[in-house]
Order: structure tokens, then C-alpha cells, then sequence
């Protein structure tokens, strides 16, 4: 390219850019000779935070009275802090004042739409028309000495109520433990080490939060939250805390007072179902920014608190109002009401729940508790647990460490997991036999003694059985007596085809429809073919590789009071009734079942004869799984399980109780949960 081609691009530049530096004064001086276009410019540069523009178009006598630094700080602070966007102006038809534009104004802000009509005082100046400003022009009833603030209307959180109304998650008090500087005693070092001590903190925190800028000597500087004192609680743990808070008053200085916050009445007793809530991480805002949350909130964090989450949060509400200089209230110029999150009605019972929680509180088990003709569940039970409400006050890291150390594990959730079922299988095995016409229930598959294998091919394994009896191996007398030989018999007669296809029938290997998320049950590893005959063998006792998940197990027992259909669990009490798999088993069958499994607690020698009540029918099959690392282990554990309905009940008053424990060898197997179970149903019923 040569240089007089250069010259020539270069020319053409300078002149579309004189061009439009033309368009945009020709452009200007029209909305400067226009008095409806001058403010629909002036309120255009809100949007833009050009307030040094809005000054511009003022007249002579209104910059004489504001100066730009006054304006601009004013215009500015009021504008930015209610969030103003999106300002629209529309001239109103027909003015009748000389030298004024009526106008109205609809504007976004952080209250919502804000709508209001206005005036300005426009006049010629030099030939150009000007803008007569007053504080007015921001909002009508704004003068120059009101102020304009923003106030946040604080939403509720949603509770969380059980079935008869009782809080299980909602608002309640908490201890706050404060400082007033300038109380404390000479020996600051020995108080604040004292303090330290009895909080689980370093004395160089307390000392932090006592050096923070707007610290006084006279102000109160808050320090910890503690659980409020329980006088009606005997336990070690809350005496301690009634001794902790006793001790630092007696600190100079030191004050507790009642301070709002989510808490969990029933604390250990609920925690994994309900779960707790925390302060909102910066990872959590960011990604529910838009959603009503700031770096103020709490969200829950496991449990129905976090499931929930989206329905409990409330939406804050926001008002902006006009304030004189007494500090009155003028006006409300926006407001977006407050949005309390919903409240949760939950199926549990609480009471149950409780005693649940009492009953088994030193074993490491689970229990479930449904109605099995509505699915509404009753009780979900971890044991042992911890306290929500160390959580909502502030976990202290050697509490924290004392969980996660505990070799009771108390923060894992055992009803969310799957075990090895052992007996409890049994009446699901035998139903799945007879509804195929693979059993014939009365058949007797014939006495093998206390261990039995079906041939040599077997090697020197054999399945063993704890009970003898007289009378036919048949399967009435083989749930009652808990006969782990006619139920490996079985399995063998029912067929591993059949045996795995009537299992995934009635939900192994399925998401259990429930609102917490369950591991589903499973009749061999991955799901796998069941082709080795021994594995077949054990599975027909609940042994091999079988897991199930108590809940999925509660579900299955429900079928058989309800002709073969399986109850859908349900949390909440606005759920209906429904079916998780209708004919999961067939219909003669599950009657049957239900008939010999009132016979396992009727019957003397049944072995669930313990918790037999004088009153009510029982049905229920128990059943000890062994733990251990082989066939030849020895010195494996064992799990006690209890299985234990009403059959005779209505919907109303109907109740199924599924209970794991865990360590029962040489603690009585499965009869240590029975003798358990009958304290609770008691009570119940």
C-alpha cells in the first residue's frame, strides 16, 4: 500500500468520526431545547451513573446551591443503594403548568417495581432549557434533610412438626455467651484462660473478637452460643452444660443472655432424620445468589434441612422508605413483603421416636416404623447419634474430634444402608416360593439335624441350624422354629433363575421411592447371576450375599397385610396412601405368610414368643445374621433383627416395626431385640 492511500484511509477515518461527533451535538442540543427530552435524558443517565451529566444540565441557581461533589454523593448513595434499574419515563398528556413536565416514573429496585408520578421545573438558560433540582426530582416526598433507607425484613425459616404438631426443627433460644471489656477483672489473662477453657476455645480468639475495631469498653462483645440449659434433663451432657455456663458467670464481665435460632428440641433423637443447618458457605452463595440467600444466611446441610431446603428458605423482604431528620418515617417508597419459608407436617411420631432412640441409644442400630396400611412413617432411628444443635452453636474441633473418633460411629446413618438380613429374609423367600408353586408349603423337605449339605460337591461346607424339632419340616413350622436348612432347601427348590427375578420383582436392585436417599437392596454383589449353589443355599436364610436396607425390608413385610402389594413409604403427611409394587408377591401367599408369621409370636417355641402381648395380636419374624470374613470365620459378629406387625389393626392404628442391632453375639442374637421391641410395642399399643 503506498503513502498517498494511507493518507487516504486515514482522511475517511477522521471524517465519519467528525460526522458523528456532529450527530451527537446536533443530537444533544435537540434534548437541551426540548423540556420533555432534557429529563428523559437527565433520568437516562441514572441508569448509566452519570451523575456528573445529571449536574450538567442543572440551571445557573441550582448549582449555585449544590455543589457537584454534594449532588452526585446524594444522587448516588440513593440511586445505587435501592438498586435502581431499568427507569422508564413517560410524559403525561396534556401539561398545563408553564415551565414544569409532568412525568411518571416506574423504576426496578431491590423492593420490586416502584411507581410514582413527578414534576421538574424546566426553564430556557442561554437559550437552552435547564433543570431546576430539589431533592423532590429523586422521589416526591424526599426533602433535602430526609434520608432515604433501606431496611431488611428478615424471613422465618419453615419448622418442621411431627404428626401431632410437637417441633422437631424451628425457632427457639440459644445461650449467648458475651465479654463487656471493661468489666472484666485486673487478671485479664487468667480470666480470659479460664473463659477459654470452659468455651473449648484459645484464649487468642477471645482475644481477637476483643481487639475488633468497634470494640468499647462498655459494649457487650458476643463470644459463643451455647445450648440453652435443660433443668427437666439429666443427662451427662446437659449437666455439664449447666455446669460450663454456672462457672463463666462467675468470670467479671462475662454475661449469657437468650439469643433467636434454629433449634432441634429432640436433639440426638432426630439427628439424622432431621439433619441441621449452618452458616451459607461463599461455594453455596455463589450458586444460590439469586435465590434470596446472603452471606448472613443459614442452609441446611444433611437431613430433611438440606432435602427441604428450597421450601423452608423463606424469601427476605425489603422496604424502602423516606425518613425525616427526627427520624420519623415519611413515606415507603418500596417494599417487597417478606415470604416466610413453608412449614413441614411430617408422619413421625415423636413420642415413638423418642423412645426408640432411648430403648437402643447404647447399641449401634437402626429402626424403622411405618404404618404398613398407609406407608406413613412413623420412626426412622440411628443409633448411637449426636446433637443437631452443636452444629446450629458453633462445633467445637474436640467435639468434632470426638465424633468423627468415636468407634460407635455415631454420626453414620445406619437405616440408610444395607446389612445382611439373615432369618428376617425367610418369610420373603417362603412367600416368593409358594406364590411361583415352587414350595408346596406343606411339603416336608425332611429333617437333616443341625447342619446338612446337599452333597459332597459342597466339600466342607454345610448349613447350620440352631433349633430341632419334632413334626414336619414344612414351612410353618420352619418360620417358627427359624430352620436355616429347610430355607436352604428351599432356595435350591425355588431355583436361582426364579429366586433372582421374584427378588427384583419386589425391589432389589430398585431406587426405594422415598424422600431421603436410601442404598437399595442387593441378592448378590453388583447384582450378578446367583450360579454358585452354596450362595443360592445361603441366600434362602438371608445369608451369601444378600443386603437389605430396613426400610426396603419394612416395605416387603407390608405386603403381607395387604394381599401381596408392597405400601410406599411416605414422610409427610399430605402424601396418600399408595403402592410401591402392587403384587409383589401373591396374594394367597402373603395371607399365609401373615398366618404363620402370628404363629412365630403365639407359639411357645416360636422365636419371637418373647414379645408376645396379652392384648394385641403380633406377627413378626426375627433373625440373627452372622458377620464374618469367610465361611470358616469364627470369631465374626452377629446382627439382631426383629420383624414385628399388628395384622389385625385398622389404617388408623396399624403399625410395622423393623429394628437392626448390631454386636448381639453373646448378648442373646436377635432375642436381645424381641425382649426390646415387646417394651416398646407395650407402650405403643
Amino acid at each position: 500500500m503506498n503513502l498517498i492511500k494511507k493518507h487516504k484511509i486515514v482522511f475517511l477515518i477522521l471524517a465519519v468520526i467528525l460526522a458523528m461527533a456532529a450527530v451527537l451535538l446536533a443530537y444533544k442540543l435537540a434534548v437541551l431545547k426540548s423540556p420533555e427530552k432534557i429529563i428523559k435524558q437527565y433520568m437516562a443517565c441514572i441508569e448509566e451513573q452519570d451523575y456528573e451529566g445529571m449536574y450538567e444540565m442543572l440551571d445557573q441557581e441550582s448549582q449555585d446551591k449544590v455543589t457537584k461533589k454534594a449532588f452526585i454523593t446524594r444522587n448516588q448513595n440513593i440511586y445505587e443503594g435501592i438498586g435502581a434499574k431499568n427507569i422508564e419515563i413517560t410524559i403525561i398528556e396534556g401539561q398545563e403548568k408553564k415551565d414544569a413536565v409532568q412525568y411518571k416514573t416506574v423504576m426496578d429496585s431491590s423492593a420490586g417495581k416502584i411507581r410514582f408520578p413527578n414534576e421538574a421545573v424546566v426553564h430556557k438558560e442561554q437559550g437552552r432549557y435547564r433543570i431546576t433540582w430539589n431533592d423532590g426530582l429523586i422521589f416526591p416526598q424526599l426533602g433535602s434533610e430526609d434520608k432515604v433507607r433501606v431496611q431488611a425484613e428478615k424471613a422465618d425459616r419453615g419448622t418442621i412438626y411431627d404428626r401431632s404438631g410437637n417441633v422437631l426443627a424451628g425457632k427457639g433460644t440459644v445461650a449467648a455467651v458475651g465479654l463487656i471489656p471493661g468489666k472484666m477483672s485486673k487478671d485479664k489473662t487468667a480470666d480470659l484462660e479460664k473463659m477459654a477453657g470452659l468455651l473449648d476455645m484459645a484464649p487468642a480468639d477471645i482475644e481477637k473478637k476483643l481487639n475488633a475495631k468497634w470494640v468499647k469498653p462498655d459494649l457487650l462483645v458476643p463470644i459463643k452460643k451455647l445450648k440453652k440449659i435443660n433443668e427437666a434433663s439429666s443427662s451427662t451432657v446437659d449437666l455439664e452444660n449447666a455446669r460450663i455456663q454456672e462457672e463463666l458467670l462467675k468470670i467479671p464481665g462475662v454475661t449469657i443472655g437468650d439469643e433467636e435460632s434454629r433449634v432441634y428440641p429432640l436433639g440426638e433423637k432426630t439427628a439424622h432424620l432431621i439433619g441441621y443447618v449452618q452458616g451459607i458457605s461463599a461455594e453455596e452463595l455463589e450458586s444460590r445468589k439469586d435465590q434470596g440467600y446472603d452471606q448472613y444466611s443459614v442452609i441446611g446441610k444433611s437431613g430433611l434441612e438440606r432435602l427441604y431446603e428450597k421450601r423452608l428458605h423463606g424469601q427476605d423482604g425489603e422496604r424502602i422508605a423516606i425518613y425525616n431528620k427526627n427520624g420519623s418515617e415519611k413515606a415507603v417508597v418500596g417494599q417487597r413483603p417478606k415470604k416466610d419459608g413453608e412449614d413441614i407436617k411430617l408422619t413421625i411420631d415423636s413420642r415413638l421416636q423418642a423412645q426408640l432412640y432411648d430403648t437402643y441409644q447404647a447399641d449401634k442400630s437402626c429402626s424403622v416404623v411405618l404404618n404398613p396400611k398407609s406407608g406413613e412413617v412413623m420412626a426412622l432411628v440411628s443409633t448411637p447419634s449426636y446433637d443437631s444443635n452443636d452444629f446450629v452453636v458453633g462445633m467445637s474441633e474436640k467435639r468434632w474430634k470426638q465424633l468423627n473418633e468415636d468407634p460407635n460411629t455415631p454420626m453414620y446413618n445406619r437405616y440408610k444402608q444395607i446389612w445382611s438380613p439373615g432369618s428376617a429374609l425367610k418369610p420373603v423367600v417362603g412367600a416368593i416360593g409358594v406364590g411361583t408353586g415352587k414350595l408346596d408349603p406343606n411339603g416336608d423337605l425332611g429333617h437333616s439335624g443341625k447342619s446338612w449339605q446337599k452333597d459332597s460337591s459342597w466339600g466342607g461346607y454345610k448349613v447350620t441350624t440352631l433349633h430341632e424339632y419334632s413334626g414336619p419340616a414344612n414351612l410353618e413350622n420352619a418360620l417358627i422354629y427359624s430352620d436355616n436348612i429347610y430355607f436352604a432347601k428351599a432356595a435350591l427348590k425355588i431355583g436361582a433363575d426364579t429366586l433372582t427375578k421374584q427378588l427384583a420383582q419386589a425391589g432389589f436392585g430398585q431406587e426405594i421411592p422415598f424422600a431421603l436417599d436410601m442404598t437399595p437392596s442387593q441378592y448378590s454383589n453388583d447384582q450378578k447371576p446367583i450360579e454358585d449353589e452354596i450362595q443360592l443355599a445361603d441366600s434362602g436364610y438371608g445369608q451369601g450375599q444378600v443386603l437389605v436396607n430396613p426400610l426396603h425390608l419394612a416395605s416387603m413385610y407390608s405386603a403381607f397385610s395387604n394381599q401381596g402389594s408392597m405400601i410406599k413409604p411416605h414422610l409427610e403427611q399430605k402424601e396418600e396412601t399408595a403402592y410401591w409394587i402392587e403384587n409383589a408377591f401373591d396374594s394367597k401367599a402373603a395371607d399365609l405368610i401373615q398366618q404363620d408369621l402370628e404363629k412365630v409370636i403365639s407359639d411357645p417355641n416360636g422365636t419371637g414368643h418373647g414379645a408376645q402381648l396379652s392384648k394385641i395380636k403380633l406377627a413378626g419374624k426375627t433373625g440373627t445374621a452372622e458377620i464374618k470374613a469367610s465361611k470358616e470365620d469364627t470369631s465374626g459378629t452377629e446382627l439382631g433383627w426383629f420383624c414385628v406387625f399388628s395384622p389385625d389393626k385398622t389404617k388408623d392404628n396399624s403399625l410395622l416395626m423393623v429394628t437392626m442391632v448390631e454386636d448381639v453375639k453373646d448378648r442373646g442374637g436377635s432375642g436381645y431385640v424381641v425382649q426390646k421391641s415387646k417394651d416398646i410395642l407395650e407402650k405403643f399399643f
